[in-house]
């Protein structure tokens, strides 16, 4: 008995002294505990539902998304794009076959890509132009529930759009912008969608109005699925003048109520020419994302803005933080475990942003001897490790149907959607040297474990 107590005690220690390859970490060691402490990855990559993004409107009964050009987006580090559908045609009638047809094939190609959409209609793309009647919009918004329905998964977020030139929610020639009519379209785009789309506003102003408050909602309201906790922001003149082009009336106040509320939900657009001030500078644009966490910019507007980052050199490091940028920064396991094994991981999010769309996250325990692979599937909600505080995952977790055998120790982080949860394109990567595999969407824990 003596000898096997020593014998097991030499195995523990030898397998936690192992080399795990190319782990990424610096280890300290003792007798059944692995400390590590990872290193974060400067790299440029992309992840789900965040970061820069393309604009793509098309008219009423135009052309479906190129497949083509979708799958190139990967070579530019995109997961999103803005899909403006011009219902221009429809103004008076319900949306015809043909129209309905060609949204049902964006989804499918862009599900077939691996690319999420931010969603927006609208009824012209001028100021002279007239938009629909209310009724008309609520017949539109039924005929698109059931698509929407069966597409939620590949829809990243909405923008309320319908009402007035560009879907924005001005210009209106139909007495849309009363808030008797706000509140009438709100209500219907909430109904139309299903309860996990978060369905932004052109101005916190409009929210305000529309659901009668002034305080920024908490965390009891903000992780709900109330109606309340499903309107976030987008912003189509980001750092274009002291007020943003009329986005806000009390720029200090309602900046602050953006950013408290964007812990919950999300915020993003794009820039338009500046009145009145410069073009706004590394400095200026990296303290309103942070400020307002900032989630997805559009790539092809403005054009000198986007440049001026470009030829400063931080348009690279918006490709990095723009929404969640999510990393390992230490972790303590045991070596060896039997009915349970205890997780201690602290995770940093050095973006901009939360994760706002519910995604599930398994700890992966990868046999050495065989390659078997075994999910347990964590309480962690990814949405709460938001931006500078580090957030302390602890869990224990039953081993119960994982056999005896030597693990290494993988974390997983997927889709909510069934049809997209073994989608790697759908997963989320850390960002940390050495730890993301591609091949299966796992990020590597640094840890060996036996199971007795």
């Amino acid at each position: 008995m003596k000898f096997l107590t020593v014998g097991l005690l030499f195995l523990m220690v030898n397998s936690s002294c192992q080399s795990n390859g190319d782990s990424p970490n610096e280890e300290t060691e003792e007798i059944g505990i692995n400390k590590i402490s990872y290193t974060v990855s400067n790299d440029v990559f992309s992840n789900p539902e965040r970061g820069f993004m393309h604009s793509l409107s098309v008219a009423s009964e135009g052309t479906p998304l190129n497949e083509v050009y979708l799958a190139n987006l990967k070579g530019e580090n995109v997961t999103l794009i803005l899909r403006l559908y011009n219902l221009e045609k429809f103004k008076e009638t319900a949306l015809s076959e043909t129209q309905l047809n060609l949204i049902k094939t964006d989804f499918e190609r862009l599900r077939n890509a691996g690319i999420k959409c931010v969603l927006r209609f609208a009824y012209n793309e001028n100021q002279e132009s007239t938009d629909a009647a209310l009724n008309v919009i609520e017949t539109h918004l039924d005929q698109l529930k059931p698509i929407f329905a069966v597409n939620a998964d590949v829809i990243a977020f909405v923008q309320a759009g319908f009402i007035g030139s560009w879907g924005e929610w001005y210009y209106t020639t139909n007495g849309l912008t009363s808030i008797e009519n706000k509140k009438a379209v709100m209500t219907k785009l909430l109904d139309a969608f299903p309860p996990e789309i978060k369905i932004q506003l052109r101005t916190p102003l409009y929210k305000q109005q529309i659901f009668n408050y002034s305080s920024a909602m908490n965390a009891d309201v903000g992780y709900s699925l109330s109606d309340i906790a499903r309107v976030g922001f987008h912003n189509d003149c980001f750092l274009a003048s002291s007020n943003d082009y009329g986005t806000y009336e009390n720029v200090i106040i309602e900046k602050q109520f953006i950013s408290q509320e964007a812990l919950y939900v999300p915020t993003g657009g794009e820039t338009c020419p500046p009145s009145g001030i410069p073009l706004a500078t590394c400095l200026t644009a990296t303290s309103e994302m942070e400020l307002l966490k900032w989630t997805y910019l559009n790539l092809d507007y403005y054009g000198p803005v986007l440049q001026g980052w470009k030829d400063a050199n931080c348009f690279n490091d918006f490709q990095r933080k723009l929404g969640y940028r999510l990393a390992f920064q230490s972790a303590e396991f045991s070596n060896m475990a039997s009915s349970s094994f205890q997780i201690n991981v602290t995770i940093n999010n050095i973006g901009f942003a939360p994760v706002y769309n519910t995604k599930n996250t398994n700890l992966v325990f990868r046999s050495k001897t065989t390659g078997a692979i075994y999910k347990k599937k964590l309480t962690f909600d990814v949405r709460k490790v938001i931006p500078k505080i580090s957030y302390n995952l602890s869990e224990t977790v039953s081993l119960s149907n994982i056999p005896a055998d030597t693990y290494e120790l993988l974390m997983e982080i997927n889709d909510a959607s069934s049809e997209l949860a073994e989608r790697n394109e759908y997963k989320i990567r850390l960002a940390n040297t050495n730890v993301w595999e591609a091949e299966t969407g796992f990020n590597k824990l640094g840890h060996t474990l036996i199971i007795n």
